[in-house]
């Protein structure tokens, strides 16, 4: 009889352990649910990818409406109208022209420097030639220094609005109407500023393609 549950317990044994050894059956539930979640997750990131790319295009104007705005980096201002009355506060305004590599310009104020009061409106002209055969195209950017100044400096009319086109050889006065605001005169930060310095750089413009329809055909002249 001992002998007996012996073997009836190894019985009992032998088959637990095949049990165990068995592979489990996988959850279908399980497996479907875990899908579920990475494809949640992949369209989280294409979600936020896109989302950085789009922000990534919105702050370039965004941040140059906010220069505009605030003067911010020594943005100038663009304004409509001249002041109704100048003040006697006299302020000097230095000229700086620089060309980008790229584009074979020569470009410079005809003028270094000029004093006048704040709110008095002056035009100074940029002397600029296109050093090489063909027509090229450039656009400038420009800021003023010290940088706090910006918010001040307003322009009525300026050569750095619009795209410039020169053909080969070819030279231009470009003038620049501006005036610089009586309110700097109230700001406590720029009571020791008596030097404002303008500064353009041109860069190349983008080249429009051009048209089909200026495409020079073959001839047919040779056919019969």
């Amino acid at each position: 009889m001992p002998g007996r549950k012996t073997e009836a317990g190894s019985g009992r044994s032998e088959r637990q352990d095949v049990r165990a050894g068995a592979p489990e059956r996988p959850n279908n539930g399980a497996g479907r649910g875990f899908a579920r979640r990475n494809r949640t997750l992949a369209l989280a990131c294409v979600a936020f990818v896109g989302c950085m790319v789009g922000a990534a295009y919105a702050a370039v104007p965004l941040y140059q409406i906010f220069c505009a705005v605030t003067g911010y980096g020594g943005t100038t201002q663009r304004a409509q109208a001249a002041p109704v009355q100048p003040i006697d506060r006299h302020i000097k305004v230095r000229f700086d022209g620089n060309v980008g590599t790229a584009l074979p310009w020569s470009f410079k104020p005809v003028k270094r420097q000029v004093e006048l009061r704040l709110g008095e409106v002056a035009t100074e002209l940029y002397h600029v030639v296109n050093l090489g055969n063909g027509a090229t195209a450039g656009t400038a950017t420009f800021n003023v220094t010290p940088f706090e100044a910006g918010a001040y400096f307003n322009k009525l009319d300026c050569f750095c609005f619009t795209e410039q086109d020169l053909a080969g050889g070819e030279a231009r006065d470009m003038p620049v109407v501006f005036f610089v605001d009586p309110a700097m005169d109230e700001d406590p930060n720029l009571a020791h500023i008596d030097t404002i310095t303008l500064s353009y750089t041109f860069f190349p413009a983008k080249t429009p393609e051009r048209p089909v329809a200026t495409v020079a055909q073959p001839s047919n002249s040779g056919e019969l």
